[in-house]
C-alpha cells in the first residue's frame, strides 16, 4: 500500500499515535490512530519510538515519519505522564535537542554521544544546499578578510628544503 504522510500527533487520554497520510491509490486523506500500550512515566522515548515504528502493522504507514519525531511524541506523552504542562514538557524537549557549542563532548558517554551526533546530523541535513535548490550556485569562491599579517611556521620552510 502506498501511502504518504501529512502529520502525525498524539492523544493522551486514551494514548495514541494519530497519523493524517494520504492514500495515494485513491487521493483520500485517511487518519490511523496507533494505540500506544504499556508505556509509563518510566519509559523509555526512543525504544517505544523504534518498538512503534517497527511494529509489522504500522509499519507502512510511519515508513515516512522520522524516528526523531515519533521520539518526541512519546516524550510528550511522558511529559503528561509526569504530570508536567505542555509549555514544560516543550520546554525540556528544547533543551534536549539542542547542542551547546560550549559542551565539551569527550565527556559525555556512548548513548549521550550518539544522540548528539544524530541531532546534528538532521541539523546538517536540513540545513544543507543541494543541486536542486533555487539558491544554490557551484563553487562558490570567498576572499576573508586578514586583520593580521601571517605568520610563517619554521617546520614549513624547513621541511621545503629537505625535498
Amino acid at each position: 500500500m502506498m501511502c504518504t504522510a501529512k502529520k502525525c500527533g498524539i492523544r493522551f487520554q486514551p494514548p495514541a499515535i494519530i497519523l493524517i497520510y494520504e492514500n495515494e491509490m485513491k487521493g483520500k486523506s485517511r487518519q490511523r490512530i496507533m494505540p500506544v500500550r504499556n508505556f509509563s512515566k518510566f519509559s523509555d522515548c526512543n525504544k517505544a519510538a523504534e518498538q512503534l515504528k517497527n511494529n509489522p502493522r504500522h509499519k507502512n504507514y510511519l515508513e515516512q515519519a522520522s524516528l526523531r519525531q515519533l521520539e518526541k511524541l512519546f516524550s510528550f506523552l511522558r511529559g503528561y505522564l509526569w504530570g508536567q504542562s505542555l509549555a514544560e514538557t516543550m520546554e525540556q524537549i528544547q533543551q534536549e535537542t539542542t547542542i551547546d557549542p560550549e559542551e565539551d563532548l569527550n565527556k559525555l558517554d556512548d548513548k549521550e554521544l550518539a544522540k548528539r551526533k544524530s541531532i546534528m546530523d538532521e541539523l546538517f541535513e536540513k540545513n544543507q544546499k543541494k543541486k536542486d535548490d533555487p539558491n544554490f550556485v557551484y563553487d562558490i569562491e570567498v576572499e576573508f578578510p586578514q586583520d593580521e599579517q601571517l605568520q610563517s611556521c619554521g617546520w614549513d620552510t624547513e621541511s621545503a628544503d629537505e625535498f
